[in-house]
């Protein structure tokens, strides 16, 4: 007999959907709520709003904790719609598998590590005269850093060893190929996500367990091997001094 499909079911089902990875859905309906006022403002209005959120140096020397925070709740190129997808396909299965907290943990990682390291560079180059002073204001708002993050560190949720890798090397390639062309501070702050969200492996379900295996050379359902014992219970061995 074939299930037959039950309209009620389906908002309980979504409801389910949602409430695995509220996180997600919460940073999408922000994203949703801001976007809506990009379309709304003027042009000039709207460079103004994103400038005062903007991760570039003036603002993080400035005040650095309100655009690092601020800047992730805003879309820069790429709509909605396309975030909406890349959310549910990266950050709802990651929330999900890492939980909240830790989900949280890898996303502050990726976005604050590749914003300073991007920026930092950008500074370097200012300083040395191979890029503009007025640099120290270019627009740097949006998610891509954090969701580099997330993309990584599912690699660790991949069981099986070869694809893992192979899953791995195709991510490293896909942020590293722009680092040789027309080099920017955000392809530096991609490439560099994805190497932070490689290092939160610490951050992942079982890594102690799988760390200590490794380091013991165990592997599950194993035990330690004993000494043969004697029928009276003492342990077989040359060293055993009543053994004849």
């Amino acid at each position: 007999m074939k299930a037959s499909f039950r309209p009620a079911a389906l908002p309980r089902a979504i409801r389910s959907y949602v409430c695995r990875a509220p996180g997600t859905f919460i940073w999408l309906a922000i994203l949703f709520g801001t976007s809506v006022i990009m379309h709304q403002l003027a042009p000039d209005t709207l460079e103004d709003v994103l400038q005062r959120r903007s991760t570039n140096i003036h603002n993080l020397l400035l005040s650095p904790g309100r655009v690092l925070l601020t800047s992730a709740l805003w879309l820069d190129g790429g709509g909605w719609p396309l975030y909406f997808v890349a959310f549910n396909v990266f950050h709802v299965p990651a929330e999900r598998w890492l939980g909240t907290r830790r989900w949280l943990a890898v996303l502050g990682v990726a976005h604050i590590g590749a914003t300073y390291l991007s920026e930092g560079i950008l500074a370097l180059a200012i300083h040395t005269g191979a890029a503009s002073h007025s640099a120290v204001n270019t627009l740097d708002v949006g998610v891509s850093y954090a969701l580099a993050g997330v993309v990584a560190v599912l690699t660790y949720r991949i069981p099986w060893r070869p694809v893992r890798y192979m899953y791995a090397a195709a991510v490293l390639a896909f942020y590293a190929v722009p680092l040789f062309g027309s080099l920017t501070f955000t392809d530096i702050g991609h490439f560099t996500a994805a190497l932070l969200g490689l290092a939160c492996y610490p951050l992942t379900p079982g890594w102690q367990t799988r760390h200590k295996r490794r380091r013991t050379g165990r592997t599950e359902g194993t035990r330690p091997r004993r000494r043969p014992r004697t029928p009276a219970g003492d342990p077989a061995g040359p060293s055993n001094p009543a053994r004849k």
